[in-house]
């Protein structure tokens, strides 16, 4: 599955606006750390690694270009598929990662509630980076096939307005965190055309 997502900032009523009439699907507390090499050679690129509570995951970036509307991903979950894409092998995921040179870049703890409106997901997060806080919005759709994200992409945007909704650009939450507490990183990521100034 493809996971088309827009992030928001939410003022005033947005929130409410936002969730009224969708329903409440739960609401749950995970430990995100991210991983990457020296050169950046993942995030460089817009593709991101972490570990989620224990479980690894890969965000594979289908975007193309810096300056787009809404994020595109290939989320890969199983760790045999994640250990092939990165060229490595052996048992203990975060043994191997630290042996061939990755890092922890960014620890951040999400307070989540999902809401569903139709056929939109709806993440309110709350992030705590330790010594400093992010709240967002993201509205996401899945589809099947790259064919279908334009589609999902003027429905997410479209749903948004009719909400009330700024839809200009949003950094994510690692990208907040890297503007914040490792300018070079951010800065490599503006260069590479992944992240704006």
């Amino acid at each position: 599955m493809i996971e088309v997502e827009k992030k928001f900032l939410l003022k005033g009523d947005d929130e409410k606006r936002l969730i009224e009439g969708a329903d409440f699907i739960g609401e749950k507390v995970f430990t995100d750390i991210y991983y990457d090499t020296k050169d950046f050679s993942l995030t460089g690129n817009d593709n991101w690694l972490r570990q989620r509570d224990g479980k690894f995951e890969l965000k594979l970036s289908l975007n193309k270009e810096a300056v787009r509307k809404a994020n595109f991903y290939d989320e890969i979950e199983d760790e045999d598929r994640i250990k092939e894409f990165l060229g490595i092998s052996g048992y203990d995921m975060e043994d191997i990662l630290l042996e061939k040179g990755y890092f922890k870049f960014c620890i951040c703890k999400t307070t989540r509630r999902k809401y569903k409106k139709g056929i939109f997901g709806i993440d309110i997060d709350f992030v705590e980076y330790g010594d400093f806080n992010y709240q967002l919005a993201e509205i996401e759709l899945m589809v099947e096939n790259k064919s279908e994200m334009a589609k999902a992409l003027e429905n997410i945007i479209d749903f948004a307005k009719e909400k009330g909704l700024n839809t200009g650009y949003v950094r994510g939450k690692v990208l907040v965190y890297l503007k914040e507490k490792s300018p070079q990183h951010f800065k490599a990521l503006v260069k590479a055309g992944v992240a704006r100034e």
